[in-house]
């Protein structure tokens, strides 16, 4: 069994180049971030008829979050409880967020996680970011606790990157946001929760992804910030690991790459 994450950068935009690469990869269950659609503007006909089923939380042209599955879409949730909301603005009511969705796909609870950008240090999202990650923790230890062995995949694209090798150059982010203690000790807390990097072993020194400006891509100015978090039972059939750096590339490219992991029977 093939599994597989990407922020595709909207979905509408690059269907195509998404069905080309589940066609390509082999991939069974993939989970995608920032769709960028509400749910009645994602293209599930392409999808389909590849055969692939799509569950999908879209509210509108930001954020969105999918799973698409060949071997079956069960039991959907939309977010997670105490998942929490954001408003900029005081005393308006925080409006909900399509960041988080989850499924069972092949015996796989596969979760598609947009995780929220700090933006900048000090700033109000920053600290929506650490809130938002703390109840996912919550969560994801809740589930190894009613069931030390479910398969749980918590992927997708998390605005963090835990090492300093997962940038190609710590001087320039002394002063941001995805590389500060704080952030690091939230994606720390989700691997303490139980749930393992499976992906670092087989990818030493890659990226996934490289921003738009600066030539960043063919200077190899990348960063590692979407991630294949599994539990015990599921690491346990990890058999490989890679980044597609092949899909940054050419015309209308996501700034992201697919992560795949394989899976034994």
């Amino acid at each position: 069994m093939r599994l597989a994450t990407w922020n595709v950068n909207s979905v509408r935009t690059r269907v195509d180049r998404v069905t080309a690469f589940l066609e390509r990869s082999g991939v069974d269950v993939l989970a995608i971030q920032e769709t960028k659609c509400r749910d009645d503007q994602f293209p599930h006909m392409p999808f389909e008829a590849i055969g692939y089923e799509v569950a999908h939380v879209g509210l509108n042209q930001w954020n969105g979050v999918a799973v698409i599955s060949r071997v079956g879409i069960e039991d959907v949730q939309v977010g997670f409880e105490g998942m929490p909301s954001w408003s900029s603005k005081e005393g308006v009511d925080p409006a909900p967020e399509a960041r988080a969705i989850g499924a069972t796909c092949g015996g796989v609870r596969m979760w598609s996680l947009y995780v929220p950008n700090g933006r900048q240090l000090g700033d109000p999202h920053l600290a929506y970011k650490l809130e938002w990650l703390d109840a996912l923790r919550e969560n994801a230890a809740g589930w190894l606790a009613a069931d030390p062995q479910a398969q749980i995949a918590l992927t997708g694209d998390w605005n963090i990157a835990p090492e300093d090798g997962d940038v190609w150059d710590m001087a320039v982010f002394a002063h941001s946001t995805h590389v500060s203690p704080p952030e690091r000790a939230a994606f720390a807390a989700v691997v303490e929760a139980g749930y393992a990097d499976v992906v670092r072993p087989h990818t030493p020194g890659e990226y996934t992804y490289w921003d738009y400006t600066q030539l960043r891509f063919p200077r190899r100015e990348g960063m590692r910030i979407d991630f294949a978090l599994c539990s015990p039972a599921l690491a346990a059939r990890v058999t490989g690991a890679e980044i597609d750096r092949q899909e940054r590339k050419g015309k209308g490219a996501s700034d992201h790459a697919p992560v795949l992991v394989d899976l034994a029977d």
